[in-house]
């Protein structure tokens, strides 16, 4: 009996162990859902510019009789304006309502669900291209409104929630944990000013522009893109941070435009040879591979070369780490930051200007030089024509000709039609100075090269081996 009651009591403690674990691991999710789901909507858009078309007749019912014709002609489509659907959610009881700008990008007519069922026309108040965020309005009174977060404080292994309408499905919820903080992906026009939160979500088509809440019932995050291969969630999903999203929103809001901070430098990651030639213990921070003429960052005396370590107290990682910390602050702003340059540690101080429209793609050109041998690094140069410096608006440095297969300027990728501006840490102005700089440099030792390809300057490491 004593051993049976002992049985019954490490049973019941197992039990009880093994529920707080369960409770521990997974987290109840019912409140959290029906608390915030009234704040998240469903938006129906219509594009009347873009309908579809109706079949042409094929080429070979000329030669077919009057009489037989209609039965080969193809039946015609009824046009219809393209619709499409996302999500989004309320940030204010006056009917302020946040979402992705590709949800309503080209529409004509928004169209507001709420989860009573309730529909309302929306305004669209702004879009911002570069972050993926709209602001909408609508007019309507007994709104539930969602209340922001601090994404900052989110941690990987965090546990979030998604509520949308994936599919078409109404305010469906799906759950998962933050993956990695900071992802850096460029949108089309190969910009990269959002810092990405990664989930393993379950987030589908029609969940954009949908809140990510914490287990506290925050929004942390604006549900925005999925990788994917099959068009559904394979789960990796990633959304705008809340701290972004609410200064862009409080932009839109004010102005209907965004204004962001930015330096004017052309940049690229710091791979491990380039560690080695800039003095770094590791590959970290942005290489400043152009500076743009008259930008802040020329003003505050950044140059081609300078490995941007740090920036506003924070550490430069990767070169994508750089842009987003650059566009989040307000233009105006004067901030310090910390660079390599020759191998040695400066700090500067720089004011931040504001970020221009996107630019224009340059125009290829082909270059048609003439032949002067300079031995060390296996490469053909020349002067550059005058033509050529005003094609890609560059004043110093040699024409490369010719590169031999196998040579220095080979490893280092030099191409017939770079234009060599910097060789180890010496500027090359022209012939005379790629001449004297060549014979002093050393054997055996990575070294930067930068030089211009169609326009954009560029960094890599050269070595000349013994």
């Amino acid at each position: 009996m004593i051993k049976r009651c002992t049985q019954y009591l490490l049973l019941f403690c197992l039990l009880v162990v093994t529920g707080t674990a369960s409770a521990r691991g997974l987290p109840e999710l019912t409140e959290l859902i029906e608390e915030n789901s009234p704040a998240v909507v469903k938006i129906n858009t219509l594009d009347r510019s873009r309908v579809a078309r109706g079949n042409n007749a094929p080429q070979f019912q000329q030669d077919i009789p009057d009489i037989f014709r209609h039965l080969f002609e193809p039946r015609r489509r009824q046009q219809r304006p393209v619709a499409s659907m996302g999500s989004g959610f309320i940030i204010s009881d006056d009917g302020y309502i946040v979402t992705n700008n590709h949800v309503v990008s080209g529409a004509d007519q928004v169209t507001v669900t709420l989860t009573d069922r309730r529909e309302y026309e929306a305004e669209v108040i702004g879009t911002d291209v570069r972050s993926d965020l709209a602001l909408l309005k609508i007019d309507a009174d007994d709104l539930t409104a969602a209340r922001w977060g601090d994404s900052e404080e989110l941690q990987v292994g965090e546990w979030v929630v998604a509520i949308g309408s994936p599919f078409g499905l109404d305010y469906s919820a799906s759950a998962g944990i933050v993956s990695a903080m900071g992802r850096s992906i460029p949108n089309e026009s190969r910009e990269n000013y959002v810092p990405f939160i990664q989930t393993d979500v379950a987030i589908n088509p029609g969940n954009s522009g949908g809140p990510l809440f914490n287990l506290e019932g925050r929004v942390v995050g604006i549900n925005s893109q999925i990788y994917t291969r099959s068009g559904g969630s394979i789960g990796l999903s990633f959304a705008i941070p809340a701290s972004l999203a609410q200064d862009v929103v409080a932009q839109l809001k004010e102005k209907g435009r965004v204004d962001r901070g930015w330096l004017g430098v052309g940049i690229r990651n710091v791979d491990r040879d380039m560690a080695e030639a800039m003095g770094l213990d590791k590959p970290v921070g942005a290489l400043v591979e152009q500076v743009s003429p008259g930008a802040p960052a020329a003003e505050a005396g950044i140059m081609p070369g300078d490995v941007i370590t740090r920036f506003n107290g924070q550490r430069i990682g990767v070169h994508g780490d750089l842009p987003h910390l650059v566009g989040q602050l307000r233009p105006g702003t004067e901030v310090s930051l910390e660079l390599m340059r020759n191998r040695k540690s400066e700090k500067l101080k720089v004011i931040v200007g504001t970020l221009p429209g996107a630019d224009d793609e340059g125009v290829q050109a082909t270059v048609k030089p003439s032949s002067i041998i300079g031995g060390r690094l296996g490469i053909v140069v020349e002067q550059i024509p005058e033509g050529v410096k005003q094609r890609w608006n560059v004043d110093t440095g040699v024409l490369v000709k010719q590169v031999v297969p196998g040579k220095p300027g080979a490893k280092a990728g030099l191409r017939s039609g770079d234009i060599i501006a910097q060789l180890g840490f010496e500027e090359v102005g022209d012939m005379e100075d790629y001449k004297t700089v060549v014979k002093e440099l050393p054997k055996n030792e990575l070294l930067p090269i930068r030089f211009f390809r169609s326009g954009q300057s560029t960094f890599r490491t050269i070595k000349i081996e013994s």
